[in-house]
């Protein structure tokens, strides 16, 4: 997916559009599942918008349109006014049993500070910001402590 061409004729879809029109679906009902109807329009339409206005060149779209479209949808979640209104993350993530075991086995491996802050990153959808306000820790901690976390996981999964 690339940044939008506006010399592109209006005949000829760009390759944003293009995109758009490839991953809308899928963005959908991925945000669906997470987060339930009342945010995954505004969600994904704010992934795309996003993506646009980065202008960034981008190798796996999917991958990229889900981390963006998350942070939207935790953001309007978090605006929500209505009471009562909580946002309940899905009880299981849709992976086979194999994956789901070496998930488990690399997360367990992890010291326990590290794993704390990579599941808080990684499955409970926090910034580094808000990592450090409920971990008591410096952003730069967070940020080394994820980076740590990576690492630690790339060299487990190559085991």
């Amino acid at each position: 997916m690339t940044a939008y061409d506006a010399s592109a004729s209006s005949d000829t879809p760009s390759s944003t559009e293009r995109a758009y029109h490839r991953h809308r679906k899928w963005l959908l009902d991925f945000l669906r599942r997470r987060f339930g109807n009342l945010v995954s329009e505004d969600a994904a339409q704010e992934a795309f918008v996003r993506t646009l206005a980065s202008g960034a060149v981008v190798r796996n779209p999917r991958a990229f349109l889900a981390k963006v479209a998350i942070r939207a949808a935790l953001e309007e979640v978090r605006r929500r006014p209505e009471p009562g209104f909580v946002y309940e993350p899905p009880v299981s993530v849709e992976a086979d049993a194999e994956t789901a075991v070496l998930l488990e086995q690399v997360l367990v491996a992890l010291p326990e500070p590290i794993r704390d802050v990579f599941v808080l990153s990684r499955f409970g959808g926090l910034s580094n910001v808000e990592i450090a306000q409920r971990c008591n820790l410096s952003v730069k901690r967070v940020e080394a402590r994820l980076t740590e976390a990576r690492r630690r996981c790339a060299a487990l999964m190559q085991d």
